[in-house]
């Protein structure tokens, strides 16, 4: 698969699980009433994250928004943080991921900055799929207790059976739209790793000499003639030069000048 289309891929797929979790959290059905033992009634009880139903046989629905935010329980506004976190994150990273796209040139756009972006947004993408499908299932499992208490109520004769609540249409959306999400997102952090340019590896070569060692002192040179003597036979005074006699010879000291 080439980057492109994992990018592309990757891209449309969190689209569909940012979609999701705007329909789910905007959903009445989070929980609806349970009609296994009583299947006719002339009410149907509903309830989603910002309001309760109830719908009439006759076909009449009333819905009413919860007009208190301190008198909830503390788990139901943790799911409302939660998907409101995730709608957040994901909007932000189709934003970035619209630029990152390599089909889509803007100015002069380097390669290294698009495989950025699309790693940031894919991370965006993570954590949103990540926070849908903690806050659904959070909710359902304070539908779980709920349930289990209402039965336990009802067979003690405390509680009526029409009071418990199942699983919601919403529940499964959001479940399934966070689980795009998380896959979109994985999608993008792979792409990424197709966008980064290959860097050049003949930055730092090491020669060696095939013979012996040579090691180089740096410092500065002297320019020489090569017509100099070698100055392991120099010795004492030798080195200088001999003065020349008048008949072009030269004249060597001997031993008796130097007493």
């Amino acid at each position: 698969m080439s980057t492109t289309i994992c990018q592309v891929m990757g891209f449309l797929v969190s689209l569909l699980g940012v979609g999701g979790s705007i329909m789910a959290t905007a959903m009445d059905t989070w929980s609806t009433q349970d009609l296994y033992d009583n299947p006719v009634t002339a009410v149907f009880q509903y309830q989603g994250l910002w309001r309760s139903c109830v719908r009439q046989s006759s076909g009449f629905t009333e819905c009413r928004p919860y007009f208190t935010i301190l008198g909830l329980p503390a788990m139901f506004q943790a799911v409302r943080a939660l998907m409101i976190v995730g709608i957040v994150l994901g909007i932000l990273g189709l934003l970035v991921c619209i630029f990152a796209l390599k089909c889509i040139r803007i100015g002069s756009m380097e390669d290294t900055a698009k495989a950025n972006m699309t790693l940031t947004s894919g991370i965006m993408f993570i954590i949103a799929g990540l926070c849908a499908i903690t806050g659904v299932s959070v909710f359902a499992n304070m539908l779980v207790t709920n349930f289990w208490m209402s039965t336990t109520s009802m067979f003690q004769g405390m509680q009526n059976v029409q009071n418990r609540y199942t699983f919601g249409s919403a529940l499964f959306v959001g479940w399934v739209a966070g689980g795009l999400a998380l896959v979109g997102g994985i999608m993008m952090c792979l792409a990424c790793k197709g966008l980064i340019p290959e860097e050049s590896r003949y930055k730092a070569v090491s020669y060696n000499a095939s013979g012996r060692n040579i090691s180089y002192r740096t410092g500065p040179y002297k320019v020489g003639s090569g017509y100099e003597a070698d100055p392991k036979t120099r010795k004492g005074m030798g080195y200088e030069e001999a003065p020349r006699s008048e008949d072009g010879r030269r004249s060597y000291p001997s031993k008796y000048d130097y007493v």
